[in-house]
């Protein structure tokens, strides 16, 4: 049976440090701040903001949620964003998406400045992930690298294959292990046989939302199992891999729910934490 890599116990065991941290920080005169732009009713988004704004009160940083109406303009919305930038006391700024379908996705996330991107979508971070340089990594793959590292699993010279190509989690995770050193495959929709690569992977990473997709006789003996996906099946939580039978075959693998998800928001205070001590310097 593989070990299960718990984001839960992993993320509350990076609690305890944060909150350290954000006190040693706010001793240095450094009180670490951010802001959340919702953007219109969606009810996964107002449980992802929920859920972002009690970890930051439990870490002891200073958080506030921008609400603001689904049918909101981009030049008000850009103009929130401006005051954000500007605001000594917010160090990260997160647009949440989705967004309503009016609005230009892109434009508004680089309208955030860099050095406040704590998502790390913005094209600077993601350029500064590309060619290896010091940037804000997106908070998904940082969470994945980190259990990764966590339950020490071999990286270097290992064959790492990513299901999926976003830009949010697929490319970005490519680029974070292609820099632990693994050989890294990205697959798609597109690609043809996928199960014969899947099963080539030292490393599998599953993120295309597709309900137990990634199926046991998909999965090396021994392989590392990275769940991504969040998908409802029956008003249960379930991710893209089929946990229960591929547990019998991974050497590592990630629960959902309790997986890279609690990671994500352990990543994006982080992010927050980073960017402050940065522009205090």
């Amino acid at each position: 049976m593989a070990i299960i890599m718990s984001g839960k116990v992993m993320s509350a065991a990076l609690m305890e440090e944060q909150k350290e941290q954000v006190a040693d920080m706010k001793l240095r005169g450094i009180h670490p701040g951010l802001a959340v732009v919702l953007v219109g009713e969606d009810p996964a988004s107002q449980i992802y903001v929920r859920n972002k704004g009690q970890a930051c009160e439990d870490a002891g940083i200073y958080s506030r949620t921008i609400r603001l109406d689904a049918a909101v303009s981009q030049e008000t919305l850009m103009s929130t964003i401006d005051e954000l930038n500007a605001d000594s006391r917010v160090h990260g700024i997160l647009v949440q998406l989705p967004l309503p379908k009016h609005l230009d996705e892109g434009t508004i996330l680089a309208r955030v400045k860099p050095e406040k991107d704590v998502d790390g979508f913005h094209v600077v971070n993601a350029g500064r992930l590309f060619t290896a340089q010091h940037g804000v990594v997106p908070c998904t793959p940082k969470g994945i690298l980190y259990m990764l590292k966590k339950a020490e699993v071999p990286l270097s010279g290992k064959h790492a294959v990513i299901v999926g190509r976003s830009n949010i989690v697929g490319k970005p995770a490519a680029m974070l292990l292609l820099n632990e050193n693994c050989t890294v495959t990205i697959c798609h929709s597109r690609t043809q046989d996928l199960p014969s690569i899947a099963r080539q992977a030292d490393v599998l990473v599953a993120a295309v939302g597709r309900p137990k997709f990634i199926t046991a006789d998909m999965v090396k003996p021994g392989a590392a199992v990275v769940d991504v996906g969040i998908n409802r099946v029956d008003g249960r939580l379930v991710g893209d891999v089929d946990f229960d039978n591929a547990e019998k075959v991974a050497g590592w693998i990630t629960p959902v729910p309790g997986g890279v998800g609690k990671m994500t928001i352990s990543m994006l205070l982080q992010n927050t934490l980073e960017a402050a001590c940065r522009q205090a310097l």
